[in-house]
């Protein structure tokens, strides 16, 4: 992929505050342009610190790489990004349309131009009558919305948007993932920060997790999740015996003999159909470790054929929360680690 295809492109990036607290250590992303792009992490993992850095707002110790095919740091770039900062505070003496036109003017737009896009972007993020009411009066989200509506007053071909949601009401979210659908399908590219998991599985292509300041993975939660994904078959509880030993009787003799406690407190049994693909036999519910429907429709046969009566068959895939939970997990404790950056002397 040639380097025109990244939006953001960051080999090496670190910052190091006083005390020697590496709250960035060697982040390295890249995001396509035109994608929504979610970076998610426990609070002190080094998100706001990232995205202060590509916009310049604080140094960095070490910034290798290109952030709309320029030098990280480059002032004619930034021309070409929109920002909407974590904590943003606007003059609240302003109206709405007064802020937009400010802003405007401030990112170079004529004012002929400025007017226009006010009404489009007020529109866009529904706020229209809200045009000549002072921000001292906004709610949260009204704040929010207006701020979403600034970052874009100058066109942006990237569009950086830290905890858009933070704070805003049920409606409110669901407004700010439609407006970020509709920047994507105009061909912007749109760089979340956000603490909300679901939030970014609803409406980001590519997630990256940060982890005491490194990225811990990033992809697609498909690319992420792609050797995790399963199969769960449930039946319906019978009186002719308990549903785990019928389920049992239902998998190849090979299978069975291989199953065994999960422990941990569960009272699952953990085995392999094949030498690639384990099964979990749980109580009234069969799961088994393939993305392959072949490989799980003899067992459905077996099953109807027993006599059970199937309640569900669904693939499950990992979820946004589950991978984030491992990404925070240590594994050799199975402790989560603890919050923020990480000290020089706390490193081995």
């Amino acid at each position: 992929m040639t380097s025109s295809s990244w939006a953001i492109d960051l080999t090496h990036v670190e910052k190091v505050y006083k005390g020697k607290v590496h709250a960035l250590r060697g982040i390295e992303m890249r995001v396509h342009a035109g994608e929504v792009f979610g970076l998610l992490g426990p609070n002190g993992a080094g998100k706001s610190t990232l995205v202060k850095i590509l916009m310049t707002v604080i140094r960095a110790t070490r910034a290798d790489g290109t952030m709309l095919g320029r030098p990280i740091g480059d002032k004619a770039t930034l021309a070409r990004v929109g920002y909407l900062p974590e904590h943003h505070r606007f003059p609240e003496y302003l109206t709405g349309g007064q802020v937009l036109d400010f802003f405007g003017a401030l990112s170079g737009v004529p004012r002929a131009e400025r007017r226009k896009r006010s009404d489009e972007l007020l529109d866009l993020v529904g706020m229209t009558n809200w045009r000549n009411h002072r921000v001292k009066g906004y709610s949260k989200g009204m704040r929010q919305r207006i701020g979403i509506a600034q970052a874009l007053m100058s066109d942006p071909d990237l569009v950086i948007l830290d905890e858009p949601t933070d704070g805003v009401d049920p409606v409110g979210r669901r407004d700010i993932r439609g407006m970020v659908s509709r920047l994507r399908e105009r061909g912007k590219t749109v760089f979340l920060n956000s603490h909300l998991l679901s939030e970014l599985e609803m409406v980001c292509d590519r997630v990256a997790i940060l982890v005491q300041g490194r990225v811990a993975s990033q992809g697609t939660v498909d690319d992420l999740t792609r050797f995790r994904q399963f199969y769960e078959i449930e039946v319906v509880p019978t009186p002719s015996g308990p549903a785990a030993d019928l389920l049992r009787a239902c998998l190849p003799a090979d299978a069975a003999a291989t199953l065994s406690p999960v422990g941990g407190g569960r009272t699952a049994l953990r085995g392999q159909l094949t030498a690639s693909t384990w099964i979990e036999l749980d109580c009234a519910t069969l799961r088994v470790g393939t993305q392959d429907p072949a490989t799980v429709a003899p067992l459905i046969d077996r099953v109807r054929a027993s006599g059970l009566t199937l309640r569900a068959l669904r693939p499950v895939r990992p979820s946004l929360e589950d991978l984030f939970m491992e990404a925070v997990t240590d594994p050799t404790t199975g402790r989560t680690k603890l919050p923020g950056a990480e000290s020089a002397e706390a490193r081995p």
